[in-house]
């Protein structure tokens, strides 16, 4: 899996980035065929930042979140919590599918 952090107007610090890293790395726990993440953090002049996270996955499956807010921090693990939700929703689905008599 091929982790992509860049930034908007902002200088990703060690921490930031590793805070980042270590969010994306959970992600293969709910879905195996996850092939990379980009991140992508903005810092706009309005004190409002945002995170947006693109999870690209086999059989063309791309999931999109993003969250805005003041904390940086708060806004990786929130979009975080939305990817999540969407895999979750996703596998759910897809294991549906197979047993519905289609």
């Amino acid at each position: 899996m091929v982790v992509t952090i860049s930034g908007r107007h902002l200088e990703i610090t060690p921490a930031l980035r590793q805070h980042a890293q270590e969010r994306a790395e959970k992600l293969p726990k709910y879905y195996d065929l996850i092939n990379a993440v980009e991140i992508v953090l903005e810092a706009s002049s309005g004190k409002q930042n945002r995170a947006e996270i693109i999870v690209s996955a086999e059989h063309r499956d791309t999931f999109v979140a993003h969250h805005d807010g003041d904390d940086l921090y708060g806004c990786i693990d929130q979009a975080f919590h939305k990817i999540q939700q969407q895999i979750v929703e996703h596998k759910k689905r897809f294991r549906n599918r197979k047993h519905s008599g289609e």
